[in-house]
């Protein structure tokens, strides 16, 4: 009895833990002030810090950061590159199984990337000196709070 007691313990312990989708509020709370890093579906690294004032300083492995922002737009977590007037904004949903996040393209579904959570700037991503701003992006914080607390509020 024994031997067949610990191949279903090692049975139960080798499946997936179920993966959890994050709402805006989680991936906010998660992403500010650490570094997500991870691969893309296709092969290639990234890592980026998301810095408490919205901007996106790392790089997708090959190429630095410049003019990069993120925000939470409802349940997605959305990244915006190059200047406004021709910002690039791609938007995920983002799974958590256990300490792996899944980040899918927020209209299709489609897995991107695979990521881990790195607590604080441990690569020091910066800006390069060429600081830019997302303040056009982050006027819309304060709408997604009063929505979040309408939330809690039900």
């Amino acid at each position: 009895m024994r031997p067949i007691l610990a191949l279903a313990l090692a049975l139960v312990l080798a499946l997936p833990a179920r993966a959890e989708m994050l709402t805006g509020a989680q991936i906010r709370d998660l992403f500010t002030g650490n570094t997500v890093a991870g691969h893309y579906v296709t092969g290639g690294p990234f890592s980026e810090y998301h810095a408490p004032d919205g901007r996106a300083l790392g790089d997708n492995g090959l190429t630095l950061n410049v003019d990069a922002c993120w925000n939470t737009d409802g349940d997605k977590v959305c990244y915006h590159y190059g200047p406004a007037k021709d910002r690039r904004t791609y938007c995920f949903t983002v799974e958590r199984n256990g300490d792996n996040l899944a980040l899918k393209v927020a209209d299709t579904g489609r897995l991107n990337a695979l990521a881990t959570i790195e607590k604080g700037n441990p690569k020091e991503h910066g800006d390069g000196g060429r600081r830019w701003s997302c303040d056009d992006l982050l006027a819309t914080r304060p709408m997604e709070r009063l929505r979040a607390l309408a939330r809690i509020g039900r």
